[in-house]
């Protein structure tokens, strides 16, 4: 008898198929203009640098801040503490969950040099940028953040409080990739493309869930039902 791949494994392979299939289409089309920008990223960049005034300008740069630096390092690792157990499970934990961050980032920074889409006129910015447009690295580094501490917050918190957060996380990642747009230094596409990849790392990053939170071959017996009793 064929044994079944279990849910846990199929869904996550699945949504990782899906994000990394509309990256890859996105990209095909961004390489094939040459990083020319399609006609509604123009129109969101123009209206955004006529527009967009203070105080919006001055959150927006608060906002942007968050999504870089040691911010989502620290995410990641309160994720780590809140899904391990014991000590030695949440260094594992812990572990893992920077590790994931840092192979997303990293990927990210790579893909950024080999297809080198200028980003939008230097003239047009309203914060300082470094690097390529595509993909954005703001908006990648924030869904990955935010997708790491919502599965620590999973593993700890009671299910209304975990979705709760979850959506209030899910809102903070939006809110990092349209800055880059409200702030010049992005075309729309280059943030869709930052989402994209970072689903797709935690899709695939789901996969590798028990060997962080357990030693491989010792996964955690269940209760008897006379300690439950107890």
């Amino acid at each position: 008898m064929r044994a079944r791949v279990p849910p846990a494994v199929v869904c996550p392979a699945l949504f990782a198929v899906l994000f990394a299939a509309l990256f890859t289409a996105a990209t095909l089309l961004m390489a094939v203009r040459h990083g020319a920008p399609l006609p509604p990223e123009r129109s969101a960049h123009e209206w955004s640098t006529a527009y967009v005034g203070e105080p919006l300008r001055s959150l927006a740069r608060a906002l942007t801040a968050t999504g870089t630096g040691p911010v989502p390092y620290l995410m990641a690792a309160l994720a780590g503490l809140l899904a391990g157990a014991r000590v030695l499970g949440r260094i594992r934990a812990v572990a893992c969950a920077v590790a994931v961050l840092a192979v997303g980032q990293a990927v990210r920074y790579g893909l950024m040099g080999l297809l080198a889409r200028p980003r939008p006129t230097v003239t047009d910015w309203a914060v300082s940028a470094t690097g390529h447009a595509w993909p954005s690295g703001h908006a990648t580094t924030a869904v990955l953040a935010a997708g790491i501490l919502a599965w620590g917050i999973r593993h700890h918190a009671r299910p209304g409080v975990a979705r709760t957060w979850c959506t209030v996380l899910a809102l903070w990642a939006i809110g990092v990739g349209a800055t880059r747009v409200l702030l010049g230094v992005h075309w729309p596409g280059d943030v869709l493309a930052g989402w994209l990849l970072g689903l797709t790392f935690l899709a695939l990053a789901f996969l590798a869930e028990p060997f962080a939170l357990h030693h491989r071959g010792t996964p955690l017996p269940p209760k008897s039902p006379a300690k439950q009793a107890d």
